[in-house]
């Protein structure tokens, strides 16, 4: 299978996993030795400058951790749209990329005039050797194209049908579908 990297993944209907009922992942790697990548519509109640003030500056004190993922839930993985991508540790589409596991913030005193969006994660998402293509087989994903501005949506609640709707057809009608069919 061709690589997914820089694409979504978007949860389908089947999927009830709570880890990813209803779910976009921005899929940041994936070659014969699995997969990973970061929910992007999972926000949680807590803020960038309560959980890692060394990031406040970055991505903002205010600023909402997302839950990644299920996998290192206590590991801190940073998203951001740079002005350089060269500065990323690893690209993922365009100018979107994680920062570097090893970048010293304190000796880096201009990163933030770098970024221009910033996104933290708590976690992520990962697949060993051959079980994401199991899992689109069996269509409990869809597939879409990044836009970097869903990745930063200030509507990440919202994304997972904004992601259905764009791709049209038969999947706008599952955008809409509700949360429990059972109770419409």
């Amino acid at each position: 299978m061709e690589s997914l990297r820089g694409r979504l993944l978007i949860a389908g209907p089947s999927l009830q996993d709570p880890n990813f009922r209803r779910t976009v992942v921005l899929v940041a790697s994936h070659d014969d030795e699995g997969a990973m990548g970061v929910v992007l519509n999972r926000p949680t109640p807590v803020n960038v400058g309560d959980a890692v003030p060394r990031l406040g500056r970055l991505a903002g004190e205010e600023a909402t951790v997302f839950a990644g993922g299920p996998v290192q839930p206590s590991s801190v993985i940073v998203l951001a749209e740079f002005a350089d991508p060269a500065r990323a540790g690893l690209v993922v589409a365009g100018d979107v990329g994680f920062l570097p596991a090893d970048l010293d913030l304190d000796l880096d005193a201009d990163l933030e005039l770098e970024l221009r969006r910033v996104r933290v994660f708590a976690g992520h998402a990962g697949w060993g050797p051959d079980q994401l293509e199991a899992e689109l087989e069996e269509e409990a994903w869809f597939t879409g194209d990044t836009l970097a501005d869903e990745i930063f949506s200030p509507d990440a609640e919202g994304l997972w049908g904004a992601a259905l709707e764009r791709k049209g057809g038969p999947y706008a009608l599952l955008a809409r579908l509700p949360d429990d069919p059972r109770v419409n």
